[in-house]
């Protein structure tokens, strides 16, 4: 992969940093189809102890999206080789990197490229691989049905995906609020990446690569999640080695926005 200079990462992934120079970094990875705003709960109550280190996906908020390459970002790998740029770039080292939804395995892949960057992880309603698996008894959450209708429907209209599905997502249906902010992420995304993350995403098996995470580890599962059951949840914990699992009160996919002082808590504790 090519190299990429320190202010074309900046720029390329909205690279922001904010807290204690010289404190323990903490970088906050956003999930599918949102941007570094949804961590504006959680990640600011840890700047007066840690350098904290927000940033975008590249295709997601403010990055930029002339950077995306279809060969580069056709797999988790890719976007893990972008961590370990803003990483480098900004010469981190022991982070705790918290990563949300399909960035708890981009995290585990940035790991197993730079391990001397990484020095714990906090996986927030993670899943390594979201696909059944009859022949192990595997319970990722979705059949390969279920997901061919799933992706085919973003095919067809990524606008009315995503009004569908955000709501689903976020759950809390009482909090109509939450599902529109998640609803208009979704639909700022440009739809040709959103339908290439969604793919790789949704598809990916990362379960072997959890043998490789070598760090102090946090899996904090949320309650009725439709994207990562807590199957999903306990899996993670079980083949991470010396993993700490934390059920969380909050329901739905988003903890850091339904339940920012829930999930700020379970963090600040494991730390």
């Amino acid at each position: 992969m090519s190299t990429v200079t320190e202010v074309s990462v900046r720029a390329r992934n909205d690279v922001r940093v904010s807290g204690t120079p010289g404190a323990r970094p903490m970088v906050f990875a956003h999930g599918y189809g949102c941007d570094q705003a949804m961590w504006r709960y959680v990640a600011p109550g840890f700047e007066a102890d840690h350098q904290v280190v927000t940033f975008d996906h590249v295709g997601f908020g403010n990055s930029d999206l002339s950077a995306h390459d279809p060969q580069r970002h056709g797999s988790l790998r890719g976007y893990a080789a972008d961590v370990v740029d803003v990483l480098t770039e900004l010469d981190l080292t022991d982070v705790v990197f918290v990563g949300h939804s399909v960035s708890a395995m981009i995290g585990v892949l940035a790991h197993a490229m730079a391990p001397e960057r990484i020095g714990a992880m906090v996986m927030v309603g993670p899943s390594a691989r979201y696909v059944d698996d009859d022949e192990d008894g595997y319970v990722g959450g979705f059949t390969r049905a279920q997901l061919r209708e799933l992706l085919e429907s973003l095919d067809a209209n990524h606008l009315a995906w995503s009004t569908l599905i955000a709501p689903e997502v976020m759950g809390n249906p009482d909090r109509p609020e939450l599902a529109a902010e998640l609803t208009a992420s979704f639909c700022r995304t440009d739809p040709d990446v959103a339908r290439r993350f969604a793919r790789i995403s949704f598809l990916s098996d990362n379960r072997a690569d959890l043998a490789g995470v070598d760090v102090p580890t946090l899996v904090l599962q949320c309650s009725e999640d439709v994207i990562a059951p807590v199957t999903a949840g306990r899996y993670v914990h079980e083949h991470v080695a010396g993993s700490t699992f934390v059920q969380l009160a909050a329901t739905g996919h988003c903890p850091h926005l339904s339940a920012p002082e829930e999930t700020s808590a379970a963090i600040r504790a494991w730390l």
